[in-house]
């Protein structure tokens, strides 16, 4: 199966590092034309190197995604330069440096910020692209879930797991509403993946014990990689996968 993107226009949120900096270099390698955006300007300047050194071409921006008039004046810019946008890929999001804390602890900024992030940030990203979509007759919308939302959360924060379940049934509810314009929407649902400091320093609270018994749960007994994510993203963006909408996608190893 061979993918190309060739001269596709797309944007990548959340692409400072982990997933999103994967997934712009997989569509920039593949002859896309990314922009990817991030609130962490220098990591997002690493990604623009990055896909430089393999001859793809990525724009760069510093948004918060969880600013509507941001996202608009990001997206609008990618249209009046590149033209409309073909892809989006949902990715910003996480725990925002959360820990898990029993619900009664739990503050009202703690819960929205995340909710804004992750979900806030995709329905305003997908209001900005998609009236040129169905000028165009086509798109591709991929939101980056997580396991969190099929089930609970290891981080044991509620507002993540809350989040990306409202991303989850937000997927399948735009399916619907897009799919008559040739727009497909859908999900992957990422397991634990060691992909950015947050990951990390979880991954680090586990203690051996706790890092073998994860490892264990998992089918193909080994964790997965950015790497894994971003081609599951690729098939779901690809003309493979042209009659898949609605669905979500787990790459966890197998659970």
């Amino acid at each position: 199966m061979n993918i190309s993107f060739d001269k596709k226009r797309v944007i990548v949120t959340g692409a400072a590092h982990g997933f999103g900096r994967a997934i712009s270099l997989a569509f920039a390698q593949r002859g896309g034309r990314v922009w990817a955006c991030d609130v962490l300007e220098d990591e997002l300047a690493e990604t623009h190197q990055r896909c430089a050194e393999l001859g793809g071409i990525c724009h760069v921006r510093q948004v918060d995604v969880a600013d509507r008039d941001a996202v608009m004046a990001f997206v609008n810019e990618a249209i009046s330069i590149d033209g409309v946008v073909d892809i989006l890929v949902n990715n910003a999001g996480g725990v925002l440096g959360q820990v898990g804390k029993p619900l009664e602890k739990v503050g009202p900024q703690e819960w929205e910020s995340i909710f804004a992030v992750n979900v806030k940030g995709a329905f305003y990203s997908v209001q900005a692209v998609v009236p040129g979509m169905k000028r165009a007759r086509w798109g591709r919308v991929v939101n980056i879930s997580s396991g969190a939302g099929l089930g609970i959360s290891l981080t044991g924060i509620q507002a993540y797991a809350s989040a990306k379940a409202a991303l989850i049934n937000l997927t399948r509810q735009l399916a619907h509403e897009l799919g008559s314009w040739g727009i497909t929407v859908n999900s992957v649902a990422p397991g634990f993946v060691r992909s950015n400091p947050t990951t990390e320093h979880q991954w680090a609270s586990y203690g051996e014990a706790g890092q073998r018994d994860l490892i264990e749960s998992i089918a193909l007994k080994r964790l997965g990689t950015p790497e894994d994510i971003a081609y599951a993203v690729l098939f779901l963006a690809s003309d493979y996968a042209s009659w898949i909408t609605g669905q979500v996608l787990p790459v966890d190893g197998g659970k």
